[in-house]
């Protein structure tokens, strides 16, 4: 997720949301009726996005669960919010609103210094609401290091980090395995380990 900058202090609906998010030529996200209008994004963190939908992309063609990003929301169980992840990842044929998802099995966020507080807590404590959701992915922007967050059956969600440019990220829920390499590919990181700095 890009940084939100507050849009305003004014209460709106959901449908009125949703209604002007059709219409508006900046993405909002909404947190119990205020609209956060969304910051540009570095052109790292669009490789590291384009690269991980592209992977799901290609290796779910054909199957039933569906990859998505940036434009598709994601709400939070009751309407409480609403937000964009970089990528989801949805499987339940159901689950098949317009412009918003209500159910994904994965969710990746790619964090940055400025959205790193929002992205592990805010955005986590709300994506953790959502029962049908069984991996969350926070992926660092200036290191080739992920974090997965899984639900335990039974207990809490556990978390594993991944990491080294030899690593794979394993989603089993999805049947998807992504090499870290492909993931930053052509980022700032993997030019600097292919100059040796």
């Amino acid at each position: 997720m890009s940084n939100a900058i507050p849009a305003s202090e004014r209460l709106i609906s959901v449908d009125d949301y949703l209604e002007g998010e059709k219409l508006s030529e900046v993405r909002h996200e909404y947190v119990a009726g205020r609209v956060y209008a969304m910051a540009g994004a570095s052109d790292d963190h669009n490789r590291i996005v384009g690269n991980i939908f592209s992977v799901l992309h290609q290796r779910l063609r054909g199957k039933r669960c569906e990859p998505f990003m940036a434009d598709m929301k994601l709400s939070i169980p009751g309407h409480q919010a609403f937000y964009y992840p970089d990528v989801l990842v949805a499987c339940d044929p159901s689950d098949n609103a317009k412009f918003f998802r209500e159910r994904p099995t994965v969710v990746f966020e790619v964090s940055s210094p400025e959205t790193a507080r929002s992205d592990q807590r805010e955005k986590w404590y709300a994506y953790a609401l959502i029962s049908a959701l069984k991996a969350y992915i926070l992926l660092s922007h200036d290191k080739r290091e992920l974090t997965v967050f899984r639900r335990a059956r039974p207990g809490p969600w556990a978390a594993t980090v991944v990491s080294g440019t030899t690593s794979k990220l394993k989603l089993p829920e999805i049947r998807v395995e992504i090499p870290l390499a492909l993931i930053y590919e052509r980022t700032t990181l993997a030019r600097r380990k292919a100059f040796g700095a």
